[in-house]
C-alpha cells in the first residue's frame, strides 16, 4: 500500500488531497497529527475545519496527542541516542553527547568554531555506536556557504586508528577490522567518498528557501528510516544569518520572529518524528547595556532561547583552543569544557 492510499483511509481525504499531502511531506499519520489546521489547509487547498478533522483523525489513528504516564515517557526517552562531539569534556557536559529528538544551539562570534562543530558531527554521526556515533547519515543546510568537503576529508582521515578500523567495516570498505590499514590510501579515499555520500547538503539562498529546505529535510529523513544509514543528524549553519539580514529594524522584528518560530518548529518536527539530532549554529550581537561579563548575546531572542533544548556557547581561547560553555539544559548543570580545533578535527585539550 502506498503512502497516498494509506492517507485516503482518513475521513475527508480523497486521492487528490492525499497526493498533495504526500508531495508536501505529509506522508504519515504522525506527520499530519502534529501539523496545524492552517498548515494543512494551505498545503492541501482545503478548508481549515476539514483540515482540523483530518488532523484529529490522524491523531487518533497514530495514538498521539493525549496524556501518558511518566513511565511511558521514560520508555520513549530510552530510544534517544547520544551523538559524541569526540571531545570528552564536552560530551561530559552534555551527559554523553548531543541528544536526538532535541534542538542543540551552538552560538559564538566569528571564528569561534561553530562550523567546525557541524562538520565534525556530520562525520561522527556515521561512526559505529561503540565510538559515539549513531550509524546514520546527515542533512546539512548551509546558509553561509560554510560546507567544505575537504574539511570532512581531513576529519575522516584524522580519526583514531581503532575508530577508523571499525568505521571502515561499518561502511563496507573492509570485511573485518583486522583488514583495515590506516596507511592504505585507497581504503581512506573510499571511506571519505562513503561519508560524503551520506551527507545531504543544500545551500539556502534566503530565509524562505531555508524554510522550504526544512520541509524537504523532513521528507528525506522520513524516507531514510528503513535504509542502512537513516538520517540521524540535521545541521543548520547558520540558523539566523538570512533572517538577520532580511528583517532589519524594530518594525520588522515581529515578522522575523514569527517566521523564525515556524522554522524552528519545522526543525523540531524532523527531530521528533525521525529520532534525529538537530544542531543549529547561531550568530551573536554585542549588548551595549552589559557592564559586567561577556557582552555577546545570541541572535533570535526568547523564541530561539525557549525552543532550543540545549544552548552551547563557543568562545576563542589561546591559539587553537576553544572554551565550550553549556548555557542552558533542562536536566544538566551549567559548565565549561575545553577543546582544540586541529586539522584532524575537534580534539581533547
Amino acid at each position: 500500500m502506498s503512502a497516498s492510499e494509506d492517507l485516503e483511509e482518513l475521513p475527508g481525504v480523497g486521492p487528490a488531497t492525499a497526493e498533495k499531502l504526500e508531495e508536501n511531506g505529509y506522508d504519515s499519520y504522525q506527520g499530519i497529527a502534529v501539523a496545524s489546521p492552517g498548515e494543512l489547509s494551505n498545503t492541501a487547498d482545503i478548508g481549515e475545519s476539514s483540515a482540523a478533522d483530518i488532523i484529529n483523525a490522524a491523531r487518533e489513528a497514530a495514538d498521539i496527542g493525549g496524556f501518558e504516564t511518566g513511565s511511558t515517557v521514560l520508555e520513549r526517552r530510552e530510544q534517544i541516542g547520544k551523538l559524541s562531539w569526540g571531545v570528552d569534556e564536552v560530551d561530559d557536559l552534555l551527559g554523553g553527547g548531543v541528544e536526538t529528538q532535541s534542538i542543540t544551539e551552538v552560538y559564538g562570534e566569528f571564528g569561534a568554531g561553530k562550523s567546525q562543530v557541524t562538520h565534525q558531527l556530520s562525520v561522527n554521526v556515521q561512526l559505529p555506536a561503540e565510538h559515539g556515533g549513531l550509524e546514520g547519515s546527515a542533512i546539512f543546510v548551509d546558509s553561509e556557504d560554510t560546507f567544505r568537503p575537504e574539511r570532512i576529508e581531513q576529519m575522516v582521515k584524522g580519526l583514531d586508528d581503532e575508530v577508523l578500523a571499525d568505521t571502515l567495516v561499518l561502511h563496507g570498505i573492509v570485511e573485518e577490522a583486522d583488514d583495515a590499514d590506516p596507511t592504505d590510501e585507497a581504503q581512506l579515499d573510499n571511506l571519505v567518498a562513503s561519508v560524503l555520500e551520506k551527507i545531504h547538503v543544500a545551500k539556502a539562498f534566503n530565509s524562505n528557501h531555508q524554510i522550504l529546505l526544512a520541509e524537504k529535510a523532513q521528507e528525506i529523513a522520513s524516507e531514510s528510516q528503513d535504509e542502512e544509514f537513516p538520517v540521524r543528524l540535521l545541521a543548520v549553519d547558520s540558523l539566523t544569518a538570512h533572517f538577520r539580514a532580511e528583517y532589519v529594524g524594530r518594525g520588522e522584528l515581529a515578522d522575523r520572529q514569527q517566521k523564525l518560530n515556524k522554522h524552528l518548529h519545522d526543525l523540531m518536527r524532523v527531530g521528533d518524528l525521525n529520532n534525529t539530532a538537530v544542531v543549529v549554529t547561531n550568530q551573536v550581537a554585542s549588548n551595549p547595556d552589559s557592564f559586567f561579563g561577556d557582552p555577546t548575546q545570541p541572535i533570535g531572542g526568547n523564541i530561539l532561547g525557549h525552543t532550543s533544548t540545549f544552548r552551547m556557547y563557543l568562545r576563542k581561547s589561546k591559539g587553537n583552543k576553544r572554551i565550550v560553555k553549556l548555557v542552558d539544559a533542562p536536566n544538566l548543570p551549567d559548565g565549561e569544557g575545553v577543546m582544540r580545533v586541529e586539522e584532524d578535527g575537534l580534539l581533547d585539550e
